[in-house]
């Protein structure tokens, strides 16, 4: 019971609760889709999440927001989720990736068992009735949630297991180490000797893992093959989880090879004695991202004559098994014939990975649980690759009443009467024995200036028609806005008046204190009330669930000395930076089509709507910001698993460039893909609708690009790209935006993309990425002026072309002197070849000592002097003598890396074009770069061969 609540009558409260559908209240203010079972699912507006956490019950009437426990994957194994809380640790989330995310404990709460099946194992685990869960559609692609009491028996719950590095298709690489092979042989095949190791292999199929040892002394003895010189580690202890994922791997190979087997039908099967050995090559596996089976335990027989601790005969030592999943394991991974022939005449199986529910069970268990906190997805893995949802850490529940006194923080009375209001209820007043009838209560304060903006807003919009109003009308008018655009927009009018509005709503009823608190009127230098707008086009603002809470007023005559636009102060009931003007016009479209368009004014709002798109909101008097984003990601639904868009409209001048930056700033906030649309010829929607129509607008919001793409080429435009001073100052300025692009996916296209628009090798490029990524400062992430270093390849084709000239003049001949100093990237190689040119030209030479001499003396510095040496004498990159063939394809290399180099320049300066302004030059570029390319093909075709 509510501490006032005793001030209405019970059954009233009760009538209330029950006549309220709690989905239409949380629907004004959060976007709701189905969880399945009947439940309702949305962002939740207590706290900042970026996946669905938030769950409504209409049967119940209620909202909640819970947890649950259980043994969990870390990078680190699988951990007892208890000892986990209190600290942070890195969990698979969905897509399986590795997330970090606190562990807490969330108190006692009643857990129920739910018993799950899977290829003939069972385990169970206990959660909280209210702890989420993901089951698989029936096509398997859809996930739907449901809680722990809403599962059903034959429910097949969500997995995840890691990403695999390493696939039987090839999708993804990853060698095995061969020093983590032979370390995985000497575990499962080795035994100690000495202060040492060594590995004993036995019968013909061990002989294929002798080459895994050429560096060691090896005994043949008995039929068995004995390899020494080993450090005693590899049979004793288990390589770090921190080690390499290549050498993991390779260990894993090796081991499987020692104690491991493939069956006729592919099943994949590890053996071991001791159960310790198998959790740890589970726990490789989800590093290596290899999925595995459970664990299971056996005991073997046929071994009658086995002496058990008593006495008696036959073997009782357990033996555990674990399976591989061979869909996640390549070809190489068999380091023994016969086990990757067995491997491959399986072909690929249908694996089973999922549990499906059996039951579940309440046994009136009251425990602590524990649930990590994992950002951005909610989401991550148990034992067994089990996907679950977590909890969120705000504890917010409760019924319709609750919710609106936790989400627009208002008492308890003033909620139930909002409700009683909108039910149609006349709430009755307790009266208490012997005292006269207590009098009803006065609304609460929120409730009073909710009630003032509406008063005002009937008397502003009767004004607007007023002869005093004639400029505002012609206003709308002059932007394409007629009376019906003004009444459904509820424009209106502040009369040239001081006090015309305050005196109004006095006569209602309304005190100065309320009047001045809800910022419609102010307190002259007299003393007396007086309006806060006069002589204004007026705005009314209004919040998710329609009520007006502020206003917005733009400045209409010339000798006005206010600001251009004027809006309502901060009030218990307005707060700037948590208002989108014509979001309670927006709201249901932006939820229907999953897209928001963020727009700079009033009329920009109009003019989009009037146009077509309904999804539009502007910002009343402040910068776009973080409460803004959050009020758009609950009506999106925006998460990992919603894409939502958002679409930006700046003008194309400096201050809207600027915008647009700032706005990827904030973008990182939202998980949907965000955009920029900029209108033609710097005009504003209002403007473009105007000037061309309804058709227009929505095309500029048809023409969307990704807002970093946009962020990206503004950043580089500012930079002299056709000289490496600027191609390097515009990658240092331009590599924190790729670094902080969200989709760490997309990074390394976007790095490849920035690469190109600048003309520059990647190398630099990705490193420049990495450094911001790693939070370097700006000094930390100059590059130098990119040079050929010594064991480039293109280098490599300088130095061997040079040495043809100094060591072969004769076969070098006229062939060596077409190609001029202009095709060598290196400046010191550059000097030699003009040195030679100097010289007279190969052409002109015979060989031997002279010749060198002569190239030498025509050297005009020290290091080509040093250089011509060095060349005479360094061996070519050739088997044999030196033939015609050989010289003609150093010098097609030559150009042909000199040429890409043009080319990689040239198309730097295309993409930098917009083909439609300069059409003549876009096209003049195009030619040459295609004219290059064919060069470079036949270039190609001529150096067909191997240095």
């Amino acid at each position: 019971m509510y501490a006032v609540a005793g001030r209405v009558k019970d059954e009233d409260i009760a009538l209330v609760r029950d006549r309220t559908s709690i989905v239409d209240v949380i629907s004004e203010t959060v976007t709701l889709r189905s969880a399945g079972g009947g439940n309702l699912k949305g962002l939740c507006p207590f706290h900042d999440e970026k996946t669905p956490s938030f769950n409504v019950s209409p049967a119940r009437n209620v909202y909640f927001c819970l947890a649950g426990e259980t043994r969990v994957i870390t990078d680190q194994g699988i951990r007892e989720i208890r000892d986990l809380a209190g600290g942070r640790h890195r969990v698979i989330t969905t897509h399986g990736r590795f997330v970090e995310a606190p562990f807490r404990s969330f108190g006692e709460q009643p857990l129920l068992h739910l018993k799950l099946s899977r290829n003939g194992q069972k385990k169970t685990v206990r959660a909280t009735g209210n702890h989420r869960w993901f089951i698989r559609g029936r096509t398997g692609d859809k996930r739907i949630e449901r809680t722990t009491a809403d599962l059903r028996p034959g429910d097949r719950l969500a997995h995840v297991f890691p990403r695999a590095l390493a696939t039987r298709d090839g999708g993804h690489t990853l060698s095995p180490s061969p020093f983590g092979i032979s370390r995985g042989i000497v575990f499962g095949d080795g035994t100690l000797l000495d202060r040492g190791s060594i590995a004993i292999l036995y019968g013909n199929k061990d002989k294929e893992l002798l080459k895994w040892f050429p560096l060691n002394d090896t005994y043949v003895s008995d039929g068995r093959i004995t390899v020494t010189d080993m450090p005693a580690y590899f049979k004793t202890d288990l390589p770090p989880l921190t080690e390499s994922l290549s050498y993991l791997f390779g260990w894993l190979a090796g081991y499987f090879a020692a104690d491991g087997d493939v069956a006729a039908d592919g099943c994949i099967a590890l053996d071991s004695a001791h159960r310790e050995h198998l959790e740890y090559v589970r726990d490789v596996c989800t590093r290596i991202g290899i999925g595995t089976y459970g664990i299971r335990e056996y005991v073997p027989t046929g071994f009658p004559d086995a002496q058990r601790p008593n006495g008696e005969k036959g073997c009782t030592t357990p033996i555990y098994r674990l399976t591989l999943m061979g869909g996640d394991i390549p070809e190489d991974f068999f380091l023994i014939g016969a086990h990757r022939d067995r491997f491959v005449a399986a072909g690929k199986k249908h694996e089973r990975r999922g549990w499906v529910v059996e039951a579940i069970e309440d046994h009136g268990e009251v425990e602590e649980v524990f649930c990590p906190v994992v950002d951005g997805t909610h989401a991550f893995v148990l034992e067994d690759n089990i996907l679950t949802g977590n909890c969120h850490g705000c504890g917010q529940g409760g019924d319709a009443i609750k919710f609106l006194m936790d989400a627009e923080h208002l008492s308890f009375i003033e909620s139930l009467e909002r409700l009683a209001g909108k039910a149609g209820l006349q709430l009755r007043y307790d009266t208490e024995t012997g005292a006269a009838p207590a009098p009803r209560p006065q609304a609460g304060q929120k409730q009073r200036l909710i009630a003032a903006h509406a008063a005002a807003v009937d008397f502003y919009r009767d004004q607007l028609g007023s002869p005093g109003a004639r400029k505002a009308r012609e206003f709308l008018a002059e932007r394409g806005f007629g009376r019906d655009a003004a009444e459904k927009y509820w424009c209106g009018f502040a009369p040239d008046s001081w006090d015309a509005l305050s005196k109004h709503l006095r006569l209602k009823g309304f005190t100065a204190e309320e009047l001045t608190a809800a910022g419609l009127s102010k307190a002259a230098r007299s003393g007396s009330l007086i309006d806060r707008f006069r002589r204004r086009l007026l705005w009314p603002i209004r919040d998710l669930s329609g009520d007006v809470i502020g206003f917005g007023a733009r400045k209409l005559f010339d000798d006005d000395d206010g600001p251009k636009y004027l809006n309502t102060p901060e009030s218990p009931i307005y707060k700037k930076s948590h208002v989108l003007y014509g979001i309670d016009h927006a709201k249901r479209e932006i939820a229907k089509r999953g897209r928001a368009v963020i727009v700079e004014g009033y009329t920009d709002v109009m003019a989009c709507h009037e146009a077509g798109e309904p999804t539009a909101v502007a910002t009343c008097g402040t910068a776009f910001g973080v409460d803004h984003i959050q009020v758009l990601r609950r009506l999106l639904m925006d998460s990992d698993s919603f894409t939502g868009e958002i679409i930006y409209t700046f003008d194309g001048d400096a201050a809207g460039q600027k915008a647009a930056l700032r706005a990827f700033e904030e973008d990182q906030r939202f998980v949907g893909r965000t955009f920029i649309a900029v209108s033609p010829d710097n005009m504003d929607p209002c403007e473009l609708r105007l000037a061309r129509g309804d058709l227009a607008v929505r095309d500029m919001i048809a023409g969307r690009e990704p807002l970093v793409d946009f962020a990206l080429r503004q950043t580089i435009a500012r930079f002299d790209l056709d000289t490496v001073e600027g191609r390097v100052e515009a990658m240092r300025r331009a590599a924190p935006l790729v670094a902080k692009i969200k989709d760490r996916e997309k990074r390394p296209e976007y790095a490849r993309k920035l690469a190109g628009d600048l003309g520059m090798d990647l190398d630099p490029v990705q490193r420049a990425v990495n450094n911001a990524l790693r939070g370097e400062a700006a000094e930390q992430q100059r590059v130098p002026r990119p040079q050929a270093v010594a064991d480039s390849p293109q280098r490599r084709v300088e130095r061997e072309a040079l040495k043809l000239a100094l060591q072969e003049p004769v076969l070098a001949g006229p062939m060596f002197d077409a190609v001029g100093p202009e095709n060598y990237g290196d400046q010191v190689l550059q000097s030699v070849r003009e040195a030679v040119a100097q010289a007279g030209g190969v052409s002109s030479a015979t060989g031997g000592v002279v010749w060198i001499e002569k190239v030498r003396d025509a050297c005009t510095d020290m290091g080509g002097q040093m250089l011509v040496g060095e060349l005479a004498v360094e061996p070519l990159y050739v088997d044999g003598a030196v033939d015609p063939r050989y010289v003609q394809i150093t010098l097609a290399r030559l150009q042909g890396g000199a040429l890409a180099t043009r080319i990689r320049d040239l198309k730097s300066r295309v993409q930098r074009l917009n083909p439609v302004a300069h059409k003549d030059q876009y096209l003049a570029l195009a030619g040459e770069l295609f004219s290059l390319e064919q060069q470079a093909r036949a270039l190609r075709e001529q150096a067909a061969g191997e240095l």
